[in-house]
């Protein structure tokens, strides 16, 4: 029974999301200029329905005159309500479906009813725009395994393993690589500068631990990530430094592809 009314929502919520909307907006006696209560009933419309694309436009007309002096007229209604709508920036499909019955539908007893065009119109599908990836998303998202890539613009706190709040973007840019890609796995490598004694404090390994400790809290399997300090084993400049820019390139982290 559950399953039954599992179905039953299921294509009710099918329909309604497939489902076309109507208006319909009516005409004087043998015009096919809007009228002031159509172009107000469009406006109002126009207001309320912003995000809407017109599918289908068909124009009507009563019985009095020929068949193709009506046939005529009713295409004249419809094009005046298509113009009105384009002239107020209301999308209508290239291939909407145009047709002018003149007469020839069944026709109601009251005449002033014949006279119109019936709009039919859906909401448009909105449209995800997709955010272009980071640097540092493109250059994982290009790696191979056993390249290295350097975290650019993480800061941590003074002889701190601490990360400050400005690291936060380079911190998801990392965090978003390892959620669209499962098969990725990373080694982080933490990296210090200035002591030549090497690391008294560990300070290395407990930076590498924070970035770790952060996409585990963010759930990504432990299974797929590793940590390890050098401490001042792998400088890019010999120590000690000949310049802050020579200890701040020393001082990095870094993160091994292990597999991708």
């Amino acid at each position: 029974m559950k399953k039954l009314l599992l179905l039953f929502v299921l294509l009710i919520s099918a329909y309604h999301g497939n489902a076309q909307d109507k208006l319909t907006v009516f005409f004087d006696f043998d015009h096919f200029e809007l009228n002031d209560n159509a172009i107000k009933k469009l406006d109002n419309w126009m207001i309320a329905s912003p995000n809407v694309e017109v599918t289908k436009v068909f124009g009507f007309c009563d019985w009095k005159g020929t068949n193709t002096y009506n046939d005529s007229l009713s295409f004249k209604r419809v094009n005046a309500v298509v113009g009105y709508m384009k002239a107020h920036q209301i999308q209508v499909r290239p291939d909407y479906d145009v047709r002018g019955f003149g007469e020839d539908f069944e026709q109601s007893k009251i005449q002033s009813e014949n006279r119109k065009v019936v709009i039919e119109f859906q909401e448009k599908p909105i449209e995800v725009k997709k955010e272009p990836l980071s640097a540092l998303h493109q250059k994982i998202k290009s790696a191979a395994k056993g390249d290295m890539i350097l975290l650019d613009n993480l800061y941590f706190f003074n002889m701190s393993p601490r990360l400050l709040p400005r690291s936060k973007p380079i911190l998801y840019d990392l965090l978003c690589a390892m959620q669209e890609n499962p098969k990725l796995k990373i080694e982080i490598q933490g990296h210090i500068c200035c002591q030549i004694k090497g690391d008294i404090y560990n300070l290395s390994t407990s930076r590498a631990r924070a970035i770790y400790n952060f996409l585990v809290s963010q759930r990504i399997n432990r299974k797929r990530l590793s940590y390890i300090g050098y401490g001042t084993t792998r400088p890019l400049h010999p120590i000690p430094e000949l310049s802050e820019q020579e200890e701040n390139e020393n001082r990095r982290v870094e993160i091994l592809i292990l597999d991708n």
